[in-house]
């Protein structure tokens, strides 16, 4: 800005008539117009330059923003984006600016959705809606969009704000916590698991020291009756040589004592095979506390199915039905007694199951398949099935869905930790016709 001539370089012909001080007003008032033009000048820049900190400010957080944002007019015209809504859909901001919401959307519904929103955006109200965008690759990505009206400085609408996260990455942070949470249970139960396995451990310890003194008795004096026993029958059947009078033959037949002589080596034999059986028991809870290895033996499959059908037999009710087959010789690497308690254990639960139904009789089918690597034994009962809640839980310790007093919920996991050891596993299945199916496979031996 230039300052006013001075009062000597006028025309003379000019200065005619006005006097010196009314010039020196007009001087005076310029002088103060040009100082005001330059403080305004000086505000304007300043100004200029808050604004242009205001527009950078709102651009860094439109640009840091991870949310997809889209500001469009009444008419659904797009007037501001942000670089997320940009990454997604691929255009540029100078693209997007001016384009229609509509050409953004990926089908009908989506279109109908958006068009709700901006009739509860016109409404003053916040809408929020998913809708589907097209991404870069032309799929569509659904994004959870909040609708807000948008006012101008007089408080009049003006248009309306889109703000939105696609649902990938909330459904991916939704995973990862889902799996913390899972890791989390998982720990918990092992947690529990290890703390129920060292209680038990102590209590086996002294249930094995319990049991094991009576168990040894009945052992030493099995075998001493035996000895007794064939001393007896020798005698006797001395005797019964001589020619005895009739009184003492009507006695010998009313006790029936040949029946008695011919029986009792058979009940010898089972009062053994039932101590041993209370020791493998024993053994096997032992196995819960401790990492022993046992002997492991060549086992002959189908010896080992029959003994168990022989002895669970014994003490079923004699409705109880089981079909099996002998098939060829099936060798295995293992322990005999191991394995005779975990086929007694599936039978006598077959046992159970079947005949809660009084409705048919108590069945169960006992097959025997076998393949280049391995051998399946597969136990099929008609009872009513396990519940879906708890087949996987049926192998846990101390779960049984038995009454009280009818099951310790130990033999199943004793079992199938026996199996495991044997380096086979032990699965249970509901049948589609009803039942249950436990299948038993082990790895067969091969032959050196």
């Amino acid at each position: 800005m230039t300052a006013p001539a001075p009062l000597q370089h006028l025309p003379p012909d000019e200065l005619e008539g006005v006097g010196e001080d009314t010039w020196l007003d007009v001087i005076h008032k310029m002088e103060e117009v040009y100082s005001k033009l330059v403080s305004d000048e000086v505000e304007l820049e300043d100004k200029n330059a808050q604004l242009e900190q205001s527009q950078q400010f709102i651009f860094s957080l439109l640009s840091a923003m991870s949310d997809v944002l889209i500001a469009c007019n009444q008419d659904g015209l797009i007037e501001e984006t942000n670089a997320a809504l940009c990454a997604l859909v691929g255009r540029s901001e100078q693209a997007l600016r001016g384009t229609p919401v509509l050409d953004l959307l990926a089908d009908a519904q989506s279109v109908e959705r958006w068009q709700l929103a901006k009739y509860h955006a016109a409404s003053h109200e916040v809408a929020v809606v998913e809708i589907n965008l097209f991404d870069a690759l032309g799929q569509a990505v659904p994004v959870d969009m909040n609708c807000t009206p948008r006012h101008n400085s007089n408080g009049r609408q003006v248009g309306c704000v889109l703000v939105g996260r696609p649902l990938g990455e909330l459904k991916r942070a939704y995973h990862q916590l889902r799996e913390a949470h899972e890791a989390l249970k998982l720990a918990q139960q092992q947690l529990l698991h290890s703390e129920k396995m060292a209680s038990l451990g102590r209590l086996v310890a002294g249930v094995a020291h319990e049991l094991n003194n009576p168990i040894s008795f009945v052992l030493g004096n099995v075998h001493v009756l035996k000895r007794y026993g064939t001393r007896l029958t020798r005698y006797l059947q001395a005797i019964h040589q001589l020619d005895l009078s009739a009184p003492v033959q009507a006695l010998r037949g009313e006790l029936r004592i040949d029946h008695l002589l011919d029986d009792l080596p058979s009940l010898m034999e089972g009062t053994l095979e039932g101590a041993k059986r209370t020791a493998d028991i024993v053994n096997g809870l032992k196995r819960f506390s401790t990492a022993g290895q046992e002997k492991v033996t060549e086992v002959e499959l189908n010896a080992v199915v029959e003994r168990a059908i022989h002895w669970i037999q014994k003490g079923t009710s004699p409705r109880f039905e089981i079909r099996w087959v002998r098939g060829a010789d099936c060798f295995v690497n293992g322990n005999a007694g191991e394995l005779l308690q975990v086929m007694m254990n599936l039978i006598q639960n077959a046992s159970d199951a079947a005949s809660s139904g009084a409705a048919k009789a108590p069945l169960l089918f006992i097959s025997l398949e076998r393949d280049p690597q391995s051998v399946h034994l597969r136990f099929a009962d008609n009872g009513p099935g396990i519940a879906p809640e708890h087949l996987s839980r049926i192998f846990d310790p101390f779960f049984t869905t038995k009454s009280v007093g009818q099951g310790t919920g130990l033999g199943l996991s004793i079992s199938y930790g026996i199996v495991e050891q044997h380096g086979g596993h032990l699965t249970c299945i509901n049948l589609p016709q009803g039942g249950t199916l436990f299948t038993l496979s082990l790895p067969l031996r091969q032959s050196s």
